[in-house]
């Protein structure tokens, strides 16, 4: 049976955590607002639902041309999510702006580079989606737009409270990354069970 409990704390935590979707609409919220901002999340969040389409397209099509490719797959994903739970926990305290505007087209196109969302997607799809829902398109493609509508709420939260993410990050930089870092660990060992 899916057990949304374990999906949704896996895409939940995975969003929420520094990337660089989040620090890009911290940083560009922080200088210009949030109003400003809107663009830029706006293009995060068409950029994300068409590479959640299409890392979907590719988890379902290479189950089927490869049905061992889930094991692989799995650990891979949680190496990486193990990697950054220890890059956030050791992250120092200091949030490091990128100077650019942040446009619609800049925040398309820095999905297509973002290697975190990949990643998202193809644990997401191998671990909790595709063994219940394999083939079914309808409900794939509403997964994969669920799964890029949750990472865009988070890029606006970010965006929203930037500077005050700032100010946290900043002053209690030590408690937030090790809470980060072990709600990665969990998604990581949730993986398996």
């Amino acid at each position: 049976m899916f057990s949304w409990m374990q999906f949704l704390s896996y895409a939940i935590v995975t969003a929420v955590t520094p990337g660089p979707n989040n620090i890009m609409s911290m940083s560009n919220a922080g200088r210009q607002g949030f109003k400003k901002t809107l663009p830029f999340n706006l293009g995060i969040w068409a950029g994300f639902s068409i590479v959640m389409m299409l890392c979907t397209f590719f988890c379902n099509t290479l189950s089927v041309l490869i049905p061992k490719i889930k094991t692989p797959m799995l650990f891979l994903g949680a190496a990486y999510i193990l990697y950054l739970a220890w890059k956030t926990f050791r992250s120092s305290s200091v949030i490091e702006e990128d100077a650019r505007q942040g446009s619609f087209l800049s925040g398309l196109a820095l999905q297509f580079v973002n290697p975190k969302i990949y990643i998202y997607c193809i644990v997401s799809m191998e671990a909790y989606i595709l063994p219940y829902y394999h083939g079914q398109w309808d409900k794939l493609t509403f997964f994969a737009l669920l799964l890029a509508f949750i990472g865009f709420a988070f890029t606006l939260l970010w965006s929203l409270f930037g500077s005050v993410f700032k100010l946290l990050f900043s002053r209690y930089a030590r408690i937030t990354n090790t809470v980060m870092a072990l709600l990665l660990v969990y998604c990581a060992v949730s993986l398996f069970l």
